[in-house]
């Protein structure tokens, strides 16, 4: 088994900039700020003139899936932080009318099956949520913050014990980021 020395790039546009303090990335760019922890004891990340360095010598195969995991990670956060991402979510219900409303940092659906106790979904932090009749827009320029704010939301109006072609009601993600 051979181990090599890995080295992958990762662009970064005009007007985008990076700090690198240890193991803290923060990636400043138009539409704010993101920052994350890259803590691992053999991947080495650094800031060049081409964009940011993801470098190891000796690599693995734990350590390659670990560097392209983090280029990954980097990748979004400079997507991001030049354009937000956006989910559509849609509300349907075909038995009972039920109500969404947005209350601080929750999602409130009443009325949802016939339900007395209203489901209850977190809204991340740095996350928008727009209600449009039956229409939910979530955006963040953190992915994983919009992307699990949307799943929230999916998941709080999960059937159970019922049969889903009939009841098909819910919150359901009809657009993902790209």
């Amino acid at each position: 088994m051979t181990k090599l020395d890995l080295k992958q790039i990762i662009e970064v546009p005009e007007g985008t900039q990076v700090e690198i303090n240890k193991f803290l990335v923060k990636i400043i760019g138009p539409q704010g700020t993101l920052e994350k922890n890259f803590v691992h004891p053999i991947l080495k990340i650094k800031k060049a003139e081409e964009g940011l360095v993801i470098e190891t010598k000796n690599a693995t195969k734990r350590e390659k899936r670990m560097m392209n995991t983090f280029a990954a990670h980097l990748r979004n956060m400079v997507k991001g932080v030049n354009e937000s991402f956006e989910y559509r979510l849609k509300v349907c219900s075909g038995h009972f009318p039920m109500t969404v409303n947005l209350e601080g940092d929750k999602l409130i659906v009443k009325n949802f099956l016939g339900e007395k106790v209203p489901r209850k979904a977190k809204v991340w932090p740095n996350v928008k949520v727009d209600l449009k009749g039956n229409e939910i827009t979530v955006s963040s320029i953190d992915l994983e913050a919009a992307g699990q704010t949307a799943a929230n939301m999916e998941s709080s109006t999960r059937i159970t014990n019922r049969d889903r072609r009939v009841f098909q009601d819910g919150i359901y993600i009809t657009k993902k980021p790209k």
